[in-house]
């Protein structure tokens, strides 16, 4: 078995750490005091190719690997996690799908606008009685006449809310067949009856922005539906799979930089006659870090070579990724704050930031408890069968 990277993916690796280091970190404290979206950032990244890396030369992406496009969401994460957040949801949550499930009409209208970074995406499914139970949304899409889709509802946590171009939008075309009667759609915020609300005020990654999105009689051309009526759902789903490992990604990069700012200070700060590196207790802690980084960068790497190699494969490893990489880094991120002492719970610190960007991890992209579900739900499958 041979965990190493190549040449190309070692490059792609280096030069977004190199790009973050001088591009981002002299921004992002900032910023995230400010609630300022990346603006300048994100245009400068999406030079490198970074907002379609998964896209194929023909839709205007460089047709890059899984694992390529894990390592630069952890260079990203090992900065600013909310702007990982926000290239995360526009590579995969956006494109993806629209890659898999779209005209050829929708792709040359959208993809190559969205690889170009041109254009950010967004994707609408939780509503405020609907998270985790997507089944349960209330959105509703009326067809009117031959040409015309009418949406009505509100969608709400909608990362990149205010800055997208397009928004894939899931609402029920039949109410009566529950999960079944969901359908996708492709809508754009010049469209009449679309409404921006409420901005979330959130505990971190507050450079990423979660918007509440109203829906008030939008009307969504027939020709802008992506898929079939009925195939929302399975749109949704095969979006979240792809999700979930971007997640693991950017709480494994969190964590990395978590790691690193706690071993800098610890080899600067003395106490007791010695740096604080000296100790046992912080050596400990450091190793206990380091070992789970790296058994969640194992998972995840796994997860991004079997969505590549054998998609068919896949099953549960996604879910493996983001549940053990997303408790991780939380773990990894209060340990950083302990070393760091009364100083880790100043907003003049990276891992306080670090700290509170962490806490999300656990939720969005499918819960911890919803991730075990899945994975439980498929080992017993595996084991009746056998």
């Amino acid at each position: 078995m041979d965990f190493s990277l190549n040449d190309h993916q070692k490059l792609i690796r280096d030069t977004v750490r190199q790009f973050v280091e001088a591009e981002v970190r002299p921004t992002v404290k900032q910023r995230d005091r400010e609630e300022k979206f990346p603006v300048a950032e994100i245009r400068k990244i999406a030079t490198l190719g970074c907002c379609g890396m998964m896209m194929p030369e023909e839709w205007g992406g460089p047709g890059l690997d899984t694992i390529s496009y894990v390592l630069m969401l952890e260079e990203v994460a090992r900065v600013d996690a909310a702007m990982a957040t926000s290239l995360s949801v526009t590579n995969s949550a956006v494109q993806v799908p629209l890659l898999a499930f779209g005209t050829d009409a929708q792709k040359k209208k959208y993809l190559g606008r969205l690889a170009s970074g041109e254009i950010l995406g967004a994707f609408c499914l939780t509503e405020a009685q609907a998270g985790s139970d997507a089944a349960a949304i209330q959105a509703r899409a009326t067809r009117t006449g031959d040409s015309i889709y009418k949406l009505q509802g509100t969608k709400t946590w909608v990362t990149n809310g205010s800055v997208a171009g397009v928004f894939i939008v899931f609402a029920k075309t039949d109410p009566a067949a529950g999960g079944k009667g969901i359908s996708a759609f492709l809508v754009e915020p010049t469209f009449t009856g679309f409404q921006a609300g409420r901005h979330e005020d959130k505990m971190g990654q507050r450079c990423s922005p979660s918007l509440e999105i109203i829906f008030n009689d939008c009307e969504v051309p027939v020709e802008n539906r992506l898929g079939e009526e009925g195939q929302g759902l399975k749109i949704a789903l095969s979006a979240l799979d792809g999700g979930r490992i971007g997640i693991a990604a950017l709480s494994v990069g969190l964590a990395q930089g978590a790691l690193d700012e706690a071993v800098k200070y610890a080899k600067e700060r003395r106490a007791f006659g010695k740096n604080i590196a000296d100790f046992q207790a912080i050596q400990w802690m450091f190793a206990d870090m380091h070992m789970e980084i790296e058994a969640a960068r194992a998972l995840l790497y796994q997860a991004a070579w079997l969505k590549d190699s054998n998609p068919m494969r896949l099953g549960t490893a996604a879910s493996r990724a983001k549940l053990y990489a997303s408790e991780m880094a939380n773990s990894v991120a209060a340990k950083a704050v302990q070393i760091h002492g009364s100083v880790g719970y100043s907003r003049e610190t990276d891992v306080e930031r670090m700290y509170r960007d962490a806490r999300v991890l656990t939720i969005y992209e499918g819960t911890s408890e919803i991730q075990r579900m899945i994975i439980a739900r498929e080992l017993l499958q595996r084991s009746n069968a056998a």
